[in-house]
């Protein structure tokens, strides 16, 4: 295969991952693209620590805009292009892990198709460190040896949804919800169709690191009943799995949570920093 000619006029693209919102969990090389950049692409999952810390000239939001509408992909895919052919060097920010449902493949599809030399920079995925900072390991000896990542937000265009709620609940490992608040009800109900037990435990990890991270604890049968007690809001993961039990142990001994006020009746902890 033969590589396409260097254009020296053609700016560079970087596909960077934040990790889930505190400044200090970004890598090092996330950290210094940021500076150098040119602009910076972004949405709001970063979290306000990040996204106030780059300078407003060179920030574009790209996620959520003014009367709830959503900027459509396609604008934001032809934004990297014309940046990068006016010679930018141009950062796309995103939450967590560019290519854990973060659409960092389509951009990276995109890009190659208009011959604009990009790069990958992962980050820290929402769905293991979110559940991490909660003191909820998503895999653990005694409990689990498998864990499952799924999006609760499916593109709206297709005709059904690609996801096997029904292999998932037979898998006995955990199950990983990100973006999945909104739909919570819909597969609680599937995975118990499927013959997932009432009774297994359940976590929602709202905002993770950021300040004013929640977590929120109950069962298959409950979570919903506690969401809504609760007002939990997206960003937020969900974790499925006798491993979300696992907080009970060691919530007190927990770093990630300074200051926290809980109240363990109503099963809601809510970390403030």
């Amino acid at each position: 295969m033969t590589m396409p000619e260097a254009n020296d006029s053609v700016g560079t693209v970087y596909l960077v991952g934040s990790g889930p919102g505190d400044p200090e969990l970004m890598t090092v090389k996330a950290r210094r693209l940021l500076d150098e950049a040119d602009v910076v692409l972004h949405d709001k999952l970063p979290g306000p620590k990040i996204l106030g810390e780059i300078p407003e000239a060179k920030r574009e939001d790209v996620g959520k805009r003014a009367g709830g509408e959503w900027t459509p992909q396609e604008y934001t895919n032809k934004r990297l292009v014309a940046l990068a052919e006016e010679g930018k060097t141009v950062v796309r920010l995103k939450g967590g892990d560019p290519f854990v449902f973060g659409r960092g493949g389509e951009e990276m599809e995109h890009l190659a198709a208009n011959e604009i030399p990009f790069e990958v920079v992962p980050g820290i995925t929402s769905a293991i460190a979110g559940a991490g900072v909660a003191g909820i390991p998503v895999t653990h000896r005694d409990h689990v040896s498998s864990v499952s990542f799924v999006t609760g937000h499916e593109d709206p265009t297709k005709d059904e949804s690609a996801i096997d709620w029904e292999a998932l609940a037979a898998t006995g490992g955990t199950l990983v919800v990100l973006m999945g608040v909104g739909k919570l009800p819909f597969y609680t109900q599937a995975l118990l169709d499927a013959g997932m037990d009432p009774e297994t435990p359940v976590a929602l990890v709202e905002r993770a690191t950021w300040p004013n991270m929640r977590v929120a604890s109950g069962t298959m049968e409950t979570i919903v009943d506690v969401r809504d007690e609760h007002d939990i809001e997206p960003p937020a993961i969900t974790v499925i799995g006798e491993v979300a039990a696992t907080r009970k142990a060691v919530v007190d001994f927990l770093g990630n949570r300074t200051g926290e006020l809980a109240d363990h009746d109503s099963g809601l902890e809510t970390t403030t920093e």
